[in-house]
């Protein structure tokens, strides 16, 4: 199985933490739409004939597609790619485009799980972010997803935030819960260089919460998801029971996908590839019949990194079996004696045959996953 990434690169407004690519010019998303078709077209050999199991529009704001254009790209990958029978279909949106006529229109056209991007269901939290929408659109957009029929639902959370209390986290956390979503991905804001945040840190606009402040509010994070069912499936994702991403989890677990659009990466196991971040220079690629971009070979080092960094993340862990297998008894050897100072701190933990994070190395991921590079 594979899957297919479509990167939407527009967005109504830039949000003041963001860094990834897009455009708050719609003028040219009809000429990008039909190029985004025209690269579907031109790299349907990319994932070897492997089925589709998951579709993913992520952005940008992919809600700010008119059905007429969703339709276009699904019918056009559609023509192109086996899709299995219930595969995931998921769509990134804003609140405030999830309007009752909206989401009837997205479950017409076959998106099955929406990512909903939220942050916070505090106003002056949002108004900080330059959000395009208020606490009760993030609310009503939830509802009139679920009254048009689409259940499968994630909304997107972020804490470390300026002026982010527990108090307020906490409540950020029960609202989720009430309104019933199977799936929440909750991160932790990080200042990205060229970001308005980072200027606004740097002239003391904002502050953040201090270290144990965020640790204090990871740590509810975990406890208050575990009280409410969720399983915490990988460092920044809970779910229910069956409900985690199924693209994203791809992902971590080795399969293949397609990139598609301005910036989109792919990989086949062999090499990532890197569309160009440039909505003009991409469509004048496209309209040349000749994709231009990025290619990395991966090294068995790359590889194994890799694997360690994405795996470590998750809860099924990494298993010394499949690194023996695929990188060899020496490597393996030198990833257990890595391993065995995290054991002794109780920051790793066998599971059965799987070496998995407990809750105090969760908080230490990045920096065991580097230790444990080759």
């Amino acid at each position: 199985m594979a899957g297919i990434y479509i990167h939407i690169p527009f967005c109504k407004k830039a949000c003041h933490y963001c860094d990834f690519h897009f455009s708050t010019s719609l003028k040219n998303k009809e000429t990008l739409v039909d190029a985004i078709c025209s690269e579907i077209r031109v790299r349907q050999d990319y994932l070897e004939n492997k089925k589709l199991s998951t579709i993913y529009f992520g952005g940008g704001t992919p809600s700010l597609l008119t059905s007429t254009e969703l339709d276009k790209i699904i019918s056009t990958i559609k023509e192109n790619f086996e899709i299995i029978p219930g595969a995931e279909i998921t769509l990134e949106a804003n609140p405030d485009d999830l309007t009752p006529e909206k989401t009837k229109e997205l479950k017409e056209s076959g998106i099955n799980r929406l990512s909903i991007g939220i942050q916070s269901f505090f106003d002056d939290d949002l108004e900080r972010m330059n959000r395009s929408h208020n606490a009760n659109q993030a609310i009503q957009a939830v509802q009139n997803a679920q009254s048009n029929g689409i259940n499968n639902i994630s909304i997107d959370l972020i804490y470390g935030l300026p002026n982010l209390t527990r108090e307020k986290w906490l409540h950020n956390l029960q609202q989720a819960f009430q309104l019933n979503v199977p799936h929440l991905s909750a991160y932790c804001l990080t200042i990205e260089e060229g970001t308005a945040f980072n200027h606004f840190l740097h002239i003391g606009k904002i502050t953040l919460p201090s270290e144990p402040e965020t640790i204090e509010q990871f740590e509810l994070l975990m406890s208050e998801t575990t009280k409410h069912g969720f399983i915490h499936y990988e460092i920044s994702n809970f779910c229910k029971e069956g409900k985690q991403s199924r693209h994203n989890s791809s992902y971590w677990t080795n399969e293949y996908y397609l990139g598609i659009g301005p910036s989109a990466h792919s990989y086949n196991g062999i090499s990532r590839q890197f569309n160009v971040a440039n909505n003009a220079k991409y469509i004048k690629r496209i309209n040349t019949g000749a994709p231009d971009m990025e290619i990395e070979m991966l090294t068995p080092a790359n590889k194994f990194n890799e694997y360690i960094m994405t795996r470590l993340r998750t809860i099924w862990g990494i298993n010394p079996a499949f690194i023996s297998e695929q990188f060899g008894k020496a490597t393996l050897t030198t990833f257990l004696s890595g391993a065995e100072p995290y054991l002794a701190s109780g920051s790793l933990q066998w599971q059965q045959d799987n070496l998995i994070l407990t809750q105090k190395g969760k908080l230490l991921a990045d920096k065991i996953a580097s230790d444990l590079f080759v």
